[in-house]
């Protein structure tokens, strides 16, 4: 998209009321149905969950170890998706270890989990816009591959910090993803690793002023590396509709509020990333160039904001695409190693911003973040 369109499409937006796209929507609770059966730990305070990967017996209870073929076979299964739809919401990605499932089970499993949680009935799971290039499993799978790496080698800057990768899927789509899940079928022995990041807990780290000066701005996002591919031969895009009859077109550009509601939590985060947002529309080049690069340095400059994960062969994440944004690690030698999996894109509202919402520390009684400064002063003080 040339800047003179991204300038139009943020003039455009001028017009656009956040009011009509406010939905009140009381916050869902975890009936801990899981909890009951599966033994899953925090991996950091903020961020990340894991369910252990073998059986366990604790204080005599036994503990089976859980499979997503299970949970959808169970005579429960409604109760027991819907909790487990509420705790990736809450912790924004959850690992599960080598599971036994085929990327049938994985697809119903995402798309129930969205269900469970409340999305529209039109909303469908994605047909990404490469998936004609890319595809091995019907229209509705993406797949993760390091197979054609030595194809973009002219085309991607390898001296590029790896920092830029940082994103939430597809949100150049009007009506973007809820919940996603990936596979790993094949994993390099090492490297490869994923890492995501609560936008829930970067929202916290912005002054109370600057939260209301972005409370009601919108952005642009624009799949631009998609556009590209295409140009240069490595694709054709998809015009769909792509899982939602919003999700058309060759554009490939959508406008969302810069600070979302997750209506499964009712808690704010932000909603840029580096990898599609291209302009905070109600302000000048130069002035939304300077919020969104600090709110991208929040991303990527607070460590304990995120959570890393190391792969084997068969394990699944399960993600919130609404307060998660994530990035691979390209660190393994593709000539030698091969990662290889499987995405499922649940799609499901769209996004808005909801005044009346509050941060995941507000609702949960939890201290706002110290700087490392106090903190230290703190320490000195003992």
């Amino acid at each position: 998209m040339p800047p003179t369109e991204i300038d139009q499409a943020s003039a455009a937006v001028s017009a656009l009321s956040l009011k009509d796209q406010v939905l009140q929507k009381q916050p869902l609770t975890r009936n801990y149905s899981l909890d009951a059966l599966y033994k899953n730990v925090k991996i950091q305070p903020h961020i990340g969950s894991e369910f252990e990967k073998g059986s366990l017996i604790i204080r005599d209870k036994f503990y089976p170890r859980i499979q997503i073929r299970d949970i959808l076979k169970a005579e429960n299964a409604d109760e027991l998706i819907f909790d487990f739809a509420v705790l990736v919401s809450e912790r924004n990605v959850v690992f599960l270890r080598d599971q036994d499932v085929t990327f049938e089970e994985q697809k119903n499993f995402v798309d129930r989990l969205g269900r469970a949680a409340g999305k529209p009935a039109t909303s469908k799971l994605h047909t990404h816009p490469l998936t004609e290039r890319f595809s091995e499993l019907g229209d509705e799978a993406l797949i993760i591959t390091s197979k054609f790496a030595g194809e973009y080698a002219n085309y991607s800057d390898r001296g590029e910090l790896h920092s830029n990768g940082w994103h939430t899927d597809i949100t150049f789509e009007p009506v973007p993803s809820d919940y996603a899940a990936l596979i790993i079928r094949e994993a390099p022995v090492e490297g490869g690793d994923t890492l995501w990041a609560s936008s829930y807990e970067i929202y916290e780290r912005l002054s109370p002023a600057f939260r209301t000066f972005l409370e009601g701005l919108t952005a642009t996002h624009f799949a631009e590396n998609f556009i590209k591919l295409e140009q240069l031969g490595f694709a054709k895009i998809n015009e769909g509709p792509r899982g939602a009859p919003e999700d058309l077109g060759k554009g490939l550009t959508a406008v969302h509020p810069v600070i979302r509601t997750n209506p499964v939590t009712g808690w704010k985060g932000i909603f840029v990333n580096k990898g599609f947002t291209k302009r905070i529309n109600e302000l000048s080049k130069d002035e939304s160039d300077i919020v969104l690069e600090h709110l991208f340095n929040l991303t990527t400059q607070n460590h304990d904001l995120q959570v890393r994960f190391r792969w084997n062969k068969n394990d699944v994440a399960v993600w919130d695409n609404r307060s998660a944004l994530h990035t691979a690690t390209t660190d393994f030698n593709t000539d030698e190693f091969i990662r290889f999996g499987q995405r499922a894109t649940s799609l499901g509202e769209r996004p808005y911003f909801d005044p009346k919402s509050t941060s995941r520390r507000e609702a949960l009684g939890i201290a706002p973040p110290v700087s490392r400064r106090a903190h230290l002063a703190t320490l000195a003080k003992a």
